[in-house]
């Protein structure tokens, strides 16, 4: 479960904007955070990863508390250990869609599953630029997914996969989800995008 009191002030095309948001996260849950742009949903997003540092906030996960700006607490983001999908998917172009997982885990079961959940098993020799955008996308988030997360964040996470692609993989990262008991939370522009998840989040 994440608990999150934060305060962020924003710069948005329509002028400065502040973020505030005091809500909770349930663990192995999906929730969606949907909201115009400008809304800061990308934002909360790299706040809770740590990449982001806010003017007020206080975050704990799990009864582990990351972030306390009051007490000068802040995690770095290597010690949150954040699965996280980029919106432009933040591959790296020299390695192979297996060596991004073996990058992530040395659990070849664990990898092996994940190949298939994607439906990447027969490109693993693969680099990205042979990929085709569906494919990437797809592949970012099995990255997310490699290191088992307590906390998966994903930002635009299947806006390249066609919609029975889309179905197929929300239906398996909810089943993933519900295995790791990590708190999953998706950022998306389209507020009937994922229409089966747990629970829905609107940052007006």
């Amino acid at each position: 479960m994440i608990v999150i009191d934060i305060e962020k002030k924003m710069r948005t095309y329509e002028g400065n904007k502040v973020l505030r948001l005091n809500t909770q996260f349930t663990k192995g849950a999906i929730t969606k955070i949907y909201g115009p742009s400008g809304s800061g949903k990308t934002t909360l997003l790299k706040i809770i990863a740590g990449l982001i540092i806010p003017e007020m906030a206080k975050i704990t996960v799990n009864n582990e508390l990351w972030q306390d700006t009051a007490r000068g607490i802040n995690l770095s983001p290597q010690q949150r250990k954040t699965g996280f999908v980029f919106q432009n998917y933040a591959l790296f172009p020299n390695m192979t869609v297996k060596q991004h997982l073996e990058y992530a885990t040395g659990d070849k079961l664990w990898i092996e599953r994940l190949l298939h959940f994607g439906k990447l098993e027969t490109l693993t020799k693969h680099k990205p630029e042979y990929l085709s955008g569906g494919q990437q996308q797809r592949l970012a988030i099995l990255r997310a997914l490699a290191i088992k997360p307590q906390v998966l964040l994903m930002d635009e996470p299947f806006s390249a996969l066609d919609p029975e692609m889309r179905g197929m993989i929300i239906t398996g990262l909810k089943a993933l989800v519900g295995e790791l008991g990590s708190t999953c939370l998706i950022v998306s522009h389209n507020p009937d995008e994922i229409d089966t998840v747990d629970a829905p989040l609107n940052l007006p």
